[in-house]
């Protein structure tokens, strides 16, 4: 299959996430850091673009509608897991460590659910179920929350007048929070919104 540039870019954030893994586990350094998150930036760039060309050139294809969310999932996942070690690594504020544990454990629960009503649906009605809004408000939170939380402790550790802050993080316990809510309200829509297909009675 002849793959358009949209989905190519998506295509492009799966491969750029295990590069981002590796980077970010090898070293604690500020140049692993930096260049972890800028890997991590360029990714979420990628989901942008790809959406806005596919919309604007009318470039919409069934790939695009499962490979974009789950490509969306490959990369969240995959750093919220990093951050959650390095959590553990490298002693932070112990209440974002609880805190930011079960949000990873939630996460991973609803993306894993919300994967498979999609192939239910897929397989009982031919419906590809693309992301909705709520989903993609959802991804932004996730975003920033993973941007706060590797850009955050980098800058107190490099700033002697921040480091108590590291026992505080507050960029990252909001941003947290934040996408605590969307992962839990969009999951909760997700399968309201779908009952129909997964109601073994209808």
């Amino acid at each position: 299959m002849k793959l358009n540039l949209p989905n190519k870019l998506t295509v492009l954030r799966m491969c750029m996430v295990p590069v981002f893994v590796v980077i970010m586990m090898i070293s604690n350094a500020l140049w692993a850091n930096i260049l972890g998150l800028v890997l991590f930036v360029a990714a979420s760039l990628t989901d942008m673009l790809d959406g806005k060309i596919a919309r604007k050139h009318n470039l919409i294809t069934d790939f695009g509608k499962f490979m974009d969310p789950l490509a969306d999932k490959f990369m969240v996942i995959g750093a919220l897991m990093v951050t959650l070690y390095k959590t553990m690594q490298y002693g932070q504020s112990e209440f974002f460590y609880a805190l930011f544990f079960w949000a990873v454990l939630i996460v991973i629960f609803r993306e894993l659910a919300v994967t498979s009503i999609r192939l239910v649906v897929s397989g009982s009605s031919g419906i590809v179920v693309a992301a909705n809004m709520l989903g993609k408000i959802k991804t932004c939170t996730q975003i920033a929350c993973v941007v706060c939380c590797i850009a955050e402790p980098m800058i107190y550790q490099n700033v002697d007048s921040l480091n108590d802050m590291l026992k505080v993080m507050p960029a990252s316990i909001a941003t947290t929070a934040l996408m605590l809510v969307f992962t839990l309200w969009s999951g909760i829509n997700y399968i309201v919104s779908y009952w129909k297909y997964l109601d073994p009675e209808k």
